[in-house]
């Protein structure tokens, strides 16, 4: 029988595990996945506890049109009962608990902004119309801020999306084009975010955990703390076939041989590669060096145009980086505040910005518990940063140099708590930051050829899967995109004749469109 290596553990590699036994035939045993560090899952992480505060660096919202992503989870069951889907999890979760944010934008004054309206000019308008029409061809190398005027970047609706999908003014213009274009179905509630799902807890515990239950029970071999340092190729120009594995496994180098038959799928690069946690008490330490998954694509990329360019991605840390927050606390003073301003209970609110705060902050409190393993008494929150590298406006220092403690006064500094809420919240909070010095790096400016396709052409056995191999029409930093990397890889290698279903293009829907203008226009 053929066997499947895959590089990297993250959620790309879970399902393409998934895929080969589900649609390829595959037996689990012949699987083996390799991942660098200790606990699976890649980006979707959770840790940590209630004494020393749990952490988790980001999550991902789901539409109603992930369908890749609803694909590979409805054969999955939910860890919290076993007769359900961990996709009928998430559908049912939005069903009893939807978002319905009221507070979406907080004001410099420490105010809920207004959000019927938009805030754009004609100009704007015009603007953001011509960008969904043009072709992508058209937009090949620009920045978001070289098709659009000042004046946009400080419209409600930018304010919304940036911190919705974490852009910046001088990210890819090719990117946010197919954002706007994939979910341009979302603009009539789009300050509400009514329409995205939820897992039930972290993505971690609802999404990885049962994920690799599955795959585990089915006798797919996890190799933790194992580094894929380079894939050996069959003689030949551009040679299509890898024939080895180079691997480091606990400071010892080996090499596993690869047959024509067997397939090779690998997630080239990271958003969360090199990710420094802090504490209540401590600031982040300097970013580590970046891990073989950058390091991997680099030397696959020598001398193969096909192979894309990672130094695209990983040379522009400023322009790249993020840092988010984790508050645990035995007190529901937070939630019992925000619920009072917000107008909206724990759980139902969705993330809130504010406008005014030097780092861009955005707060968000979800569904509790948001561990399967949290105790009752506990409620854990989340928040992050756009613009870590400034001073605070409260704390005179960049958000990077900022312990957990001093990141939630500056929190509360954005909100209208009074004196004896604040004293009360710091008292019994811990806060967990961690700063990502890639979190954005799918974003940032590229042209054609930068990023791989799934199969490079010529490719026998070889597969990029992942936030960095291309997909037309889809749009990264999503679990879909990655789901999606892994499906395309299987059924391309495998040449099976059940392939993932086209992209969502809400653009071509008249109905779609005209809702979007109506929204865009109103005052």
């Amino acid at each position: 029988m053929a066997k499947a290596y895959l590089v990297g553990g993250g959620i790309a590699a879970l399902a393409a595990a998934t895929y080969l036994i589900r649609d390829g035939g595959f037996e689990g045993s012949d699987i083996h996945l390799f991942e660098g560090h200790r606990a699976l899952g890649g980006s979707l992480d959770a840790s940590g506890g209630p004494d020393v505060g749990y952490s988790m660096r980001g999550g991902r919202m789901f539409d109603g049109e992930s369908r890749c992503t609803y694909d590979l989870l409805s054969g999955i069951p939910s860890l919290d009962d076993p007769a359900v889907s961990v996709t009928d999890e998430i559908l049912a979760g939005h069903a009893e608990s939807p978002w319905d944010d009221a507070a979406r934008l907080v004001d410099a004054d420490g105010k809920i902004v207004d959000t019927t309206s938009m805030g754009f000019s004609e100009r704007d308008r015009l603007e953001l119309v011509r960008c969904l029409a043009v072709s992508e061809g058209h937009l090949d190398g620009k920045r978001i801020s070289d098709c659009f005027g000042e004046h946009f970047f400080t419209t409600a609706f930018w304010f919304m999306w940036c911190t919705t999908f974490a852009f910046q003014p001088w990210h890819s213009a090719v990117e946010f084009h197919r954002h706007l274009r994939r979910f341009v179905h979302l603009f009539p509630e789009f300050s509400s975010l009514s329409a995205m799902r939820r897992t039930r807890h972290n993505q971690y515990d609802s999404i990885v955990r049962p994920l690799t239950a599955w795959l585990l029970a089915r006798g797919v071999t996890v190799h933790p703390r194992c580094q894929v340092t380079d894939l050996g190729f069959t003689p030949g120009i551009h040679s299509g076939t890898v024939d080895a594995l180079h691997l480091s496994r606990r400071g010892r180098d080996e090499k596993i041989a690869v047959a024509p038959e067997d397939l090779v799928l690998v997630t080239n690069g990271s958003m969360t590669d090199a990710s420094s946690r802090g504490s209540h008490t401590a600031a982040p330490p300097p970013a580590p060096p970046r891990s073989d998954a950058w390091l991997l694509w680099h030397r696959l990329a020598r001398g193969r145009a096909d192979f894309g360019d990672p130094g695209v991605f990983d040379k522009r840390v400023k322009e790249s980086r993020g840092e988010s927050f984790t508050v645990t606390t035995r007190d529901p003073e937070f939630l019992r505040a925000l619920e009072e301003f917000s107008g909206r209970p724990a759980g139902r609110g969705g993330p809130v910005t504010f406008t005014g705060s030097n780092w861009l902050l955005t707060v968000l409190v979800d569904r509790q518990p948001v561990y399967r393993d949290q105790p009752e008494d506990v409620t854990v929150w989340w928040g992050y940063g756009l613009f870590p590298g400034r001073a605070g406006n409260g704390t005179p220092k960049p958000m990077t140099m900022c312990t957990g403690r001093e990141i939630l006064e500056e929190v509360l500094h954005h909100l209208p708590f009074d004196a004896a809420t604040e004293a009360r919240i710091l008292e019994t909070s811990t806060v967990v930051p961690c700063v990502m010095p890639y979190l954005t790096s799918q974003f940032l400016a590229r042209r054609h050829g930068d990023r791989p396709r799934v199969i490079p052409e010529g490719s026998v056995n070889l597969a990029f899967i992942g936030q960095f191999a291309e997909v037309p029409d889809d749009v990264v930093r999503t679990v879909e995109y990655s789901v999606r990397t892994a499906w395309t890889a299987v059924a391309g290698l495998l040449k099976l004749d059940r392939r993932p279903p086209e992209v969502y293009k809400g653009h071509h829907d008249p109905h779609v469109l005209a809702a979007a203008l109506e929204r865009m226009h109103r005052r």
